[in-house]
């Protein structure tokens, strides 16, 4: 049997993957969760989890937001944290700018979680094509919702209804595919 941890820097994190990895994970893979205190708490605390854990056969996945810095940096200072902690073979996953992007890739998803109106229609116009590019996804997604949206509930709303397969985020499908190859394994 299989255990994949999670290694999270918020709890809207794992409400997505609760939703999204039965669609993913045969019944057999076990899911553990570690949320984090924000990015720097991650960070800091990362090395000694990983060397700490006695879970074995266990895959380890890193999922943190871009925020303003620079995605191929956090990736790599991530990974050489692992290599610290004596793990190579880590799926390090970054959200492009923020988790809410990955929501902003699927309009028709945040219209069914919200029972708003015609918000599908905008997936194809400028903006939403490559939602990964907007400034403050979270911002947007306020927005779009009419202040509905909070992090938590708003995050195991949408992704009920996340489609794996049509998502406009590319930082969310590079996701998708690492934990598929996880399990192929």
């Amino acid at each position: 049997m299989m255990t994949v941890a999670f290694f999270l820097e918020e709890p809207s994190a794992q409400e997505m993957l609760e939703q999204i990895l039965p669609k993913i994970f045969p019944k057999d893979v076990t899911t553990r969760f570690v949320r984090f205190r924000g990015k720097q708490d991650l960070e800091k605390n990362l090395v000694k989890k990983i060397k700490g854990w006695q879970v074995p056969n266990t895959k380890f996945v890193i999922l943190r937001d871009q925020d303003s810095g620079d995605c191929i940096r956090i990736k790599t200072e991530l990974i050489n944290l692992c290599h610290k902690a004596g793990k190579s073979d880590v799926l390090v996953r970054i959200a492009c700018r923020e988790l809410e992007s990955f929501y902003l890739g699927d309009l028709y998803a945040i219209e069914n979680a919200f029972e708003l109106k015609n918000l599908s229609k905008k997936q194809n116009t400028r903006k939403f094509r490559d939602p990964d590019r907007l400034g403050n996804p979270s911002k947007e997604l306020l927005r779009l919702t009419q202040h509905k949206y909070q992090k938590v509930k708003g995050s195991r709303a949408i992704s009920r209804y996340l489609n794996l397969k049509s998502n406009r985020s590319k930082s969310f499908n590079h996701l998708i595919s690492g934990l598929k190859r996880i399990v192929e394994l």
